[in-house]
């Protein structure tokens, strides 16, 4: 994958890296991310629970097509307790979902709020905490859960770097996914394979408008539109 990780490509310290990741590009990468969770824990037997999904173990390769990798906390379903898995808490801080970080519950929700919070990082270009923004913009996902809902918001978070070049439609679609990944509770998360589902529509659009590949949307909106 010599393109890097989209830790790499999305959070370089290089100016302007990314601007490399179009409006498509990301969306692509989005939907490739959420059919390897969707295989994950829907297509094998047990399911397996990624764990520490997160941006640098998501590989590119030169298309900027996306491979998730690192299985290195993985856990299978075979452990389960009542639709649980009982363990200890490893991972990264940022991406774990809350219950499996304050109780050691641990289901395949826990990777579709990790799965959320990389969808935050490719919408907004932000990365999980920084402390160098202002007051009440540190934390990523406490900072954008409450935008995800408001039109008018969610286009003020979006990744400068796109300059604008995306669907407005698109964005609402993906915040609106967004916002139900990062959900507090588990049970409002929705399944890997509903974000698939919602996924393919858009993506399948901008390939129909871009068939030499670019997945360049054909609408454009300003960011404060």
């Amino acid at each position: 994958m010599p393109t890097g990780t989209l830790q790499q490509v999305l959070h370089s310290a290089i100016p302007q890296s990314s601007r490399t990741l179009n409006w498509g590009m990301r969306l692509r990468i989005a939907l490739d991310c959420a059919r390897a969770l969707e295989y994950l824990h829907e297509y094998t037997t047990p399911s397996v629970i990624h764990r520490d999904f997160k941006c640098s173990n998501i590989h590119l390769n030169t298309n900027f097509r996306a491979k998730v990798s690192d299985f290195g906390l993985a856990k299978v379903g075979s452990y389960k307790i009542d639709g649980l898995i009982l363990t200890r808490v490893l991972g990264t801080t940022g991406y774990l979902a809350p219950e499996y970080a304050s109780t050691g519950k641990l289901t395949t929700k826990s990777d579709v709020y990790s799965y959320g919070v990389v969808l935050l990082e490719l919408l907004t270009g932000r990365v999980l905490i920084d402390t160098n923004r202002p007051y009440g913009e540190h934390v990523l996902v406490s900072w954008a859960l409450p935008r995800l809902t408001n039109r008018e918001k969610v286009a003020e978070m979006v990744d400068p770097a796109l300059q604008g070049q995306y669907s407005k439609k698109d964005l609402i679609q993906i915040a609106a996914i967004a916002a139900m990944c990062v959900q507090t509770e588990a049970d409002y998360r929705p399944l890997m394979t509903d974000v698939v589902q919602s996924l393919i529509p858009l993506v399948k659009n901008l390939s129909s408008n871009c068939p030499s590949g670019s997945f360049r949307s054909n609408q454009t909106v300003s960011p404060r539109e």
